[in-house]
């Protein structure tokens, strides 16, 4: 059975437009309470949002959703994703949600869950909530109705957990540090983290009015970060999006690190350290630069679908605890049990304290290869998988590309599109490339 309303990170869509309405929401939790019941006779849910408008209609609809089917209820507030999920692990509760839409504009929001464990659910669970909505609804009667209260030290709790996840023996007294939360669920948070480690910090994209989360601000929009580093002569900058799971991160000359980047610098840190790294999970669309820098110190690297759960279980699959995508979701499975925009910054800046070497330094020789990427709208009907000529031209430029380079053709989950992507070493190469393929498609 196909899922209707969950997609690769839990429900997302426009507010007011379905599913993304009170009314969804409410019985939504209600569904997802009548599940969680089917195990546990009083479960209890966490719920934190991030600083969208939104997130008012949507906590309250949940909130009495989940009520009306048994359930207690503890409310965080304004939290990051992964800190909803430490907290779900942490205080036991059996469930976890997030009314977030990430990286997305404030018109958009998102419900998505977290199991008892601090991980995202399987799809078979997913099914059968969707299964669940489809039935008629069980309201508890007055004595067996949920309770909620609010906890709140939820923002403290998540701070002293990050902070522990940095080396007790180092400091980071002497760096001046910009952090862009995106006007985001970290507004409070990410700065005390920095701030209570020993930084000084210069805090932007800090001061959310429920419209502005992710405008012009955050990993999303580095150009804000860069020109905050450059104007402060500040020693990094980090930047997360709307609800923290995703990281960039810029050094003193403004320079932008993606994600593929700052993977790498997590497992330069561990082997500097002695530390084994048995691999690393990468996506689809990871940098070829990053894949053969690692080969050439013992460490392979999987790919994996885009999309961090894809990444998850890929890893899990190997018992590996690093990777990531160059959107900058990265996992360190030994730290948390999700992406954490946060922690993944401690782990770069363990290396650059211990080093006592700037970021572009550590990266050594490591130059990511130049990506074109192409976006083919697809005619109506049209079978692109089943052209010959196609098939010819893929093999042509494979044969041209050799060991310097790589192709990428996908079709999007989303949209009637084919998406070409092409990287070598030569970016006029890869252009050359990526428009040879685009226009066989486009034929």
């Amino acid at each position: 059975m196909t899922r209707q309303y969950f997609g690769t990170d839990g429900i997302r869509g426009t507010v007011g437009q379905a599913p993304i309405t009170a009314d969804f929401a409410l019985k939504l939790a209600h569904a997802v309470g009548r599940v969680l019941k089917r195990t546990e006779a009083k479960p209890t849910v966490l719920i934190g949002k991030d600083t969208r408008i939104s997130g008012y209609m949507l906590e309250s609809a949940l909130e009495s959703g989940f009520n009306s089917a048994g359930v207690d209820v503890v409310l965080l507030g304004p939290l990051p994703t992964p800190g909803v999920a430490y907290l779900t692990r942490a205080q036991r509760a059996a469930l976890g949600v997030v009314i977030s839409a990430s990286h997305n504009p404030f018109e958009d929001n998102g419900i998505k869950f977290f199991s008892a464990q601090g991980t995202k659910l399987p799809d078979a669970w997913e099914r059968d909530v969707e299964a669940t909505l489809r039935q008629a609804p069980v309201w508890a009667d007055s004595a067996n109705l949920g309770r909620s209260r609010r906890l709140e030290d939820a923002a403290g709790r998540y701070i002293e957990f990050c902070k522990s996840t940095f080396a007790n023996n180092l400091t980071l007294k002497g760096l001046r540090i910009v952090v862009d939360a995106a006007n985001g669920a970290a507004y409070q948070i990410a700065p005390k983290v920095f701030h209570e480690l020993g930084a000084e910090v210069i805090a932007i994209g800090c001061a959310p009015d429920g419209l502005n989360i992710n405008k012009g601000v955050g990993a999303t929009h580095p150009e804000a970060l860069i020109a905050a580093v450059k104007a402060h002569r500040a020693h990094l900058g980090v930047a997360l999006d709307g609800d923290a799971d995703r990281l960039q991160m810029v050094d003193a000359d403004g320079r932008l690190f993606n994600g593929d980047e700052v993977l790498y610098l997590m497992v330069d840190d561990r082997l500097r350290r002695g530390e084994p790294v048995p691999g690393v999970v990468g996506t689809l669309m990871t940098n070829m630069a990053v894949e053969l820098a690692l080969q050439a110190r013992g460490v392979p690297l999987v790919r994996a679908r885009v999309g961090d759960r894809y990444v998850l279980e890929e890893l899990e699959k190997n018992n590996w605890l690093l990777g990531g995508e160059g959107s900058g979701h990265l996992l360190a499975l030994d730290k948390h049990t999700t992406g954490d925009g946060l922690i993944s910054a401690l782990q770069v800046l363990q290396l650059c304290v211990r080093s006592g070497k700037p970021l572009a330094e550590l990266l050594g020789d490591l130059m990511l290869f130049p990506q074109t990427l192409i976006n083919i709208r697809l005619k109506p009907g049209q079978d692109w998988r089943a052209s010959a000529r196609l098939e010819s031209e893929t093999l042509s430029v494979e044969a041209e590309l050799g060991q310097d380079g790589r192709l990428l053709i996908r079709a999007s989950g989303t949209e009637p599109l084919v998406r070409v992507m092409v990287e070598a070493r030569d970016a006029d190469q890869a252009r050359a490339c990526a428009q040879r393929i685009a226009d066989t498609i486009s034929a």
